[in-house]
């Protein structure tokens, strides 16, 4: 017997056309939520970064606390991707989507309203905005239920596309405070998360069938550090989604120091990175579905490492400048999508969203570091280059570590998989 998408039992094999097309109507509707969810989310997460200059100008801050301001809310956003992803797994996405962006709302309107006046006031804001930035921990293991195996690889990507939520926050932020005042973005970007969390507690359904896990947190958290799978993806998204995070919260600043652009410019580009890594993200988990995700994340790697170095150089922004970061935005989005393939194929049905939870962690952490090594460097020797040749030297590790790791892990991940079901 097996259950159809109305939640019948039928026999094994009996299927029709109708069902199947029921059920692939409800994963297309499931994905848009979560993908939609998703990015509310990160528009909130990411609505500090763009109004970094303005409160350096505004607050008198130096480059460091400059960027400590926009790096706060990604290490708690990616620290809390912990819990959260272990949350997912026992009360499922129907839950938890509906709570994380409820909880958003709350120091969205802080900042908006009172939090803009001081570094102090800014930093707890950040602290708590940090919230918005763990929904990728809700979805991940929320659209894998949904999905088989052979399909994962883009629908996660799909999703991950989400992170284009930043870009929102880009191309609007700075445009809106102009025009209408400090407060504008966030009680907009509130009112958003409010209507979100509506529909999402009305519409959401877990996938049927999903597995819940029955053991406490502690001792599932323990047994997913065991896995090779989460430790190894959660290298190479340290690299892949750190550098992109990094350069979606600290471009606007980078483009403004290094080439004196306008800070609306300097957004607008930055938004224009971000949709690029974006659109890549799908693609980085198609090609990863056709031809296995160690390939795919090999070729980024390989592509970031080359863009890193063209640009510590600091060429002409037009065009070897714009080509590197593109490429690299490219390679960055690709590379996470793939990353996040691997999880899919590899982690146990019932821990997706605890493997996701510490990977995501170790990708938001590794965003965390760059923007504050990028402006003590900037600070103390007046130019990014050594910050950008250090990330071509990671990303070469990362590729060396990929090429000679990912095979024999994902067989051990295989095997701890098998021995566990």
């Amino acid at each position: 017997m097996k259950e159809n998408p109305s939640g019948a039992l039928q026999p094994a094999g009996r299927t029709t056309r109708a069902d199947d097309a029921s059920l692939s109507r409800r994963r297309g509707l499931m994905l848009a939520l979560a993908t939609l969810g998703f990015a509310v989310n990160f528009w909130a997460w990411a609505l500090l970064s763009p109004l970094g200059p303005r409160f350096k100008e505004v607050l008198h801050l130096s480059s460091f606390q400059q960027a400590l301001l926009v790096a706060v809310p990604v290490v708690v956003g990616s620290l809390g991707r912990i819990p959260v992803g272990a949350l997912t797994d026992r009360f499922g996405g129907r839950v938890m989507f509906p709570l994380v962006s409820a909880v958003t709302v709350l120091p969205v309107l802080y900042l908006g309203l009172a939090g803009h006046s001081s570094l102090a006031a800014l930093l707890v804001g950040g602290f708590f905005l940090g919230i918005g930035g763990t929904a990728f921990a809700v979805g991940v293991p929320f659209v894998t239920a949904w999905f088989p195996p052979e399909r994962r690889g883009l629908a996660i990507g799909v999703f991950g596309a989400g992170m284009g939520g930043t870009a929102i926050s880009a191309l609007t932020t700075v445009k809106l405070v102009t025009a209408h005042g400090t407060s504008a973005p966030f009680l907009i970007t509130a009112a958003v998360l409010v209507a979100y969390a509506l529909v999402a507690a009305a519409v959401l359904r877990d996938a049927p069938g999903r597995s819940v896990p029955t053991e406490p947190f502690v001792r599932r958290l323990a047994v997913t550090l065991r896995l090779g799978v989460t430790w190894q993806a959660a290298a190479l998204y340290a690299v892949a989604f750190g550098g992109y995070v990094a350069f979606s919260v600290y471009l606007p600043t980078y483009l403004k120091s290094a080439y004196g652009l306008a800070q609306a410019d300097a957004a607008n580009r930055m938004a224009g990175f971000v949709l690029f890594a974006v659109l890549m993200r799908p693609v980085g988990g198609w090609l990863s579905d056709r031809f296995g995700p160690r390939p795919v994340l090999a070729a980024a790697l390989a592509v970031v490492t080359l863009g890193a170095l063209a640009q510590a150089g600091t060429p002409a922004l037009a065009p070897l400048g714009t080509i590197a970061f593109l490429t690299m935005a490219a390679a960055l989005g690709a590379g996470s999508g793939a990353t996040f393939a691997l999880v899919a194929r590899l982690a146990p049905a019932d821990r997706v969203g605890s493997v996701t939870g510490v990977v995501g962690a170790a990708g938001g952490l590794g965003g965390f570091l760059p923007p504050l090594v990028m402006g003590s460097v900037y600070g103390h020797y007046g130019s990014y280059a050594l910050g950008l040749v250090l990330l071509a030297v990671v990303a070469a590790a990362a590729l060396m570590f990929t090429v000679a790791t990912v095979r024999r892990v994902g067989v051990s991940a295989r095997a701890d998989t098998a021995h566990q079901g």
